[in-house]
């Protein structure tokens, strides 16, 4: 008898994703949709990248390194070294996206039964890759009233088990926007060197930090370089995210030497797209400032429009480009499907994550979304009157 696997049954849909056929539905009806729902930003990729593409001079596309193309690996190396995250090239592997390197991460600590402790809400497909993984989630829940902060160490003293292989944090994060301080993270390093644990640290959003200050990553913690696996992803840092490059850093040299099988079983990661990110390795510093500038613009628009609705509340993140908002409403699933199905604002509407599923706890998130500031001003002003009035007249308001 022909039978599905219990991992592709219990393995979730995307929230952020899982409402799409109803928007296409919703623009087959001739509705404007604003797509608030995901990471996809509309700014330009740096013109080393479109250059280096379209200039490729190649005769035929041969395999890469399983590691990755070596000049590349070498560039990165250079890169890290410049924000002071002391690497050499051999200390990373390029991966098929920032997503690929989590799951190597999790599948070269964990085994089937081990635990991972998550602060919540987290990214939702971490909850994908802990399936596929067979390992457990546990999650420490953060709240929207201090910003998704990361709890105090004895916190996190509460859910270390003899079966927990590792911590993994986002920073800055997704979904929140929520910027973890020095201090905090040192905090974090002293928990994992003494319990003999791994820090996971995913830092795909460093270059989108709203302060004075400068990101600090955990492969910058003393004492713990065996312990500090770093994921990184070329997607949001130069508008990439069709490339789907992205990396795995670490000084723990028998970590490495196992990823690399996982690398080889793969064969290796794309080479034209390889190319590209090396390419845009020379990004100018004017690029950065000038879509930093922007987003800061962006955001200061949104949480702004946001807060002046009644009953909705969202925090001020300070990195990435995603926030966290409380509706008024008994259900956000079943508002965000309303919203694509039965509701238009003069021909518009806008498209949400309903933030249940960046939470493993059940019945948490439920009235949340996640919106991202990713669209020019004009749509974002236009997208949050469309929320507003949306919220006058959706039944389940509370």
């Amino acid at each position: 008898m022909l039978s599905i696997s219990k991992k592709a049954q219990i393995l979730p849909a995307s929230p952020i994703r899982k409402l799409v056929p109803f928007a296409d539905a919703a623009k087959k009806r001739g509705i404007k949709v604003y797509h608030l729902n995901i990471g996809q930003p509309d700014i330009d990729s740096p013109k080393e990248v479109i250059d280096a593409i379209r200039n490729i001079d190649l005769k035929y596309l041969a395999y890469a390194n399983s590691a990755g193309i070596e000049s590349y690996r070498k560039g990165l190396a250079q890169y890290y070294n410049n924000l002071g995250i002391n690497v050499d090239y051999t200390d990373i592997i390029v991966t098929t996206s920032g997503s690929e390197a989590v799951n190597f991460a999790i599948s070269v600590t964990c085994d089937e039964g081990d635990e991972v402790i998550v602060m919540e809400p987290f990214y939702t497909n971490y909850n994908s890759f802990a399936v596929q993984n067979g390992i457990k989630l546990v999650p420490i829940s953060t709240t929207i009233e201090n910003g998704f902060q990361l709890p105090p160490v004895e916190e996190f003293e509460k859910y270390i088990t003899p079966k927990t292989r590792a911590i993994l944090i986002c920073n800055p994060g997704n979904p929140t926007g929520t910027l973890y301080s020095k201090e905090s993270l040192i905090k974090l390093g002293d928990i994992v060197k003494r319990h003999g644990i791994y820090l996971l640290s995913d830092e795909v959003y460093r270059e989108f930090c709203y302060t004075d200050t400068p990101h600090f990553s955990c492969m910058q913690i003393g004492g713990i370089e065996d312990n500090v696996i770093l994921l990184d992803s070329v997607s949001k840092r130069y508008s990439m995210c069709g490339a789907r490059i992205g990396a795995i850093v670490s000084k723990n040299k028998e970590i490495m030497k196992h990823l690399l099988k996982y690398a080889q079983a793969r064969l290796c990661s794309p080479v034209v797209e390889q190319i590209a990110a090396e390419a845009a390795l020379k990004t100018p510093k004017a690029y950065f400032d000038a879509v930093k500038a922007e987003y800061i613009h962006r955001r200061d628009v949104m949480i702004d429009l946001l807060n002046k609705i009644p009953g909705v509340y969202t925090p001020k993140p300070m990195g990435a480009f995603y926030t966290i908002v409380d509706l008024p409403v008994d259900d956000a699933d079943k508002f965000a499907q309303w919203l694509l199905e039965e509701f238009q604002y003069e021909g518009q509407t806008v498209m949400v994550a309903p933030a249940a599923g960046f939470y493993a706890t059940p019945g948490k998130g439920t009235t949340q979304v996640r919106m991202a500031y990713v669209l020019k001003v004009e749509d974002i002003r236009a997208a949050i009157k469309c929320l507003e009035e949306a919220l006058k007249v959706y039944p389940g308001r509370k």
